[in-house]
């Protein structure tokens, strides 16, 4: 994994962002959500270069958001998969919230119909803070504290 000054920060913020703040790699966390696991569908998906997609690739096994597994099709040689690991799925509220920001600041006409959905009911679903007792609270409502402040 890429070493930055970021990697080892106290604040899980920085630490995040060491990993995914690197250019490519939310958007291959939104393709492997999607269901690409291949690098071809990630290379002509994002239409990265092969390097960089490999570089970034390898970043996100090693930080554990992605694993490698290996498939063979009948008469093919060996290929490798890349499929979302517990960490890496537990990425999902993330990427919602950051769509869910995009669709209502950065809206378009074009915009693409990218969408989270609960899979029981397939009714949209959104990302928003809650109290402890379950109840909703609007962002306004809610501030980042350092240490001591709370």
């Amino acid at each position: 994994m890429r070493k930055d000054p970021w990697t080892d920060a106290a604040c899980p913020i920085a630490r995040t962002m060491s990993v995914l703040g690197q250019r490519w790699a939310i958007l291959i966390v939104r393709e492997a959500l999607l269901g690409r696991t291949k690098f071809s569908e990630f290379r002509e998906r994002l239409g990265i270069a092969s390097d960089v997609l490999s570089a970034r690739l390898s970043e996100l096994v090693d930080a554990g958001i992605l694993e490698v597994t290996d498939y063979q099709q009948p008469g093919e040689r060996t290929r490798r998969r890349y499929v979302l690991t517990d960490a890496g799925r537990d990425l999902a509220p993330v990427l919602a919230a950051i769509g869910q920001w995009g669709h209502k600041h950065l809206a378009r006409s074009d915009s693409s119909e990218y969408r989270f959905v609960d899979t029981k009911t397939g009714e949209p679903v959104a990302v928003g803070f809650r109290s402890r007792a379950g109840a909703p609270v609007k962002p306004r409502a809610v501030a980042l504290v350092a240490p001591g402040e709370a």
